[in-house]
């Protein structure tokens, strides 16, 4: 479904269907169906009647197939004052952002947010993890998702729960993105499992706000990358490999343990060039927890 901010100024658009008192589907000069949005656009219009464009607030021209039947059902059962605060916010990040935010991101964030504020009235909240991993990769998304969370909360007059910027940014990211198949969220869930991994080989919660942790994420990022791209580091010298493999053996055996990940989910094997940084990287973070739970 794509979406378009106001409607034309002639006002040849017809009525083809009123979902409820604020969302009526038309029909285009061109056969397109379109839904239009606007507080009290649907109240009492009739088929045949024109639609005054100046009542129209927000278009959506949907596509053929399963999709529209989704949105009409969606546009047609979710309360106006949420569908008006979250393509509010969605205006909101695409000018942030610079960029649109795609066709679909709207619909996805109204069905996100309803069933969120469902959970909240019925006292559920799903738990997850703050992802700090977010605010190195995606520094961008995840402020534009944290003022979405924000922009939505004060129209509706409520808080969402903290871990909205979470979910936000990840639909931001399959938004955004011009990779296939979720490329971006499944390169994410890599970096947050690396980073599970060296966590449970070190015993320690890492420190999220330290500038080692954030150099370690951005270099599993472009491991990941280079693997992808089949680019990784190589060299014939092996000296500082061996070196580091005997000196820190806790940060080779977790390094080891990174590569077994690695090569699992992606088929790859880490080069010794590579697994050398990730040992490096290990060997830093657990150095700087030492230093911390020392002072």
């Amino acid at each position: 479904m794509a979406r378009q901010d106001r409607a034309a100024s002639a006002p040849e658009k017809v009525a083809h269907k009123v979902l409820n008192n604020n969302v009526v589907i038309s029909i285009d000069a061109s056969g397109q169906e379109r839904v239009l949005m606007g507080r009290g656009l649907g109240f009492q219009l009739l088929p045949s009647d024109t639609i005054d464009p100046a009542k129209v607030e927000k278009t959506f021209v949907l596509d053929q197939g399963s999709d529209a039947a989704h949105a009409r059902q969606l546009l047609a059962s979710v309360p106006y004052p949420v569908i008006e605060a979250v393509t509010t916010a969605v205006d909101e990040a695409e000018r942030t952002l610079g960029r649109s935010l795609g066709r679909r991101l709207p619909l996805a964030i109204i069905d996100h947010i309803q069933f969120v504020l469902e959970r909240m009235q019925k006292g559920i909240r799903i738990p997850t993890t703050s992802m700090p991993e977010l605010r190195v990769l995606h520094p961008q998304e995840f402020d534009a998702a944290t003022a979405m969370a924000r922009s939505v909360s004060v129209s509706l007059n409520t808080t969402l729960p903290d871990e909205e910027a979470v979910f936000l940014t990840m639909h931001l990211l399959n938004a955004t993105r011009d990779e296939p198949n979720g490329t971006a969220a499944l390169l994410f869930r890599r970096v947050q499992h690396v980073v599970t991994t060296v966590e449970g080989g070190l015993g320690v919660q890492l420190d999220t706000a330290s500038p080692d942790y954030a150099r370690f994420i951005l270099h599993i990022q472009f491991l990941l990358q280079r693997l992808v791209a089949k680019s990784m580091l190589r060299g014939s010298d092996t000296s500082f490999f061996e070196f580091a493999k005997h000196s820190y053996p806790r940060s080779y055996a977790i390094a080891a343990d990174v590569k077994s990940y690695v090569s699992a989910a992606t088929g790859s094997d880490l080069t010794d060039e590579e697994l050398l940084y990730v040992i490096v990287h290990v060997e830093r973070l657990a150095n700087q927890m030492a230093d911390d739970s020392a002072t």
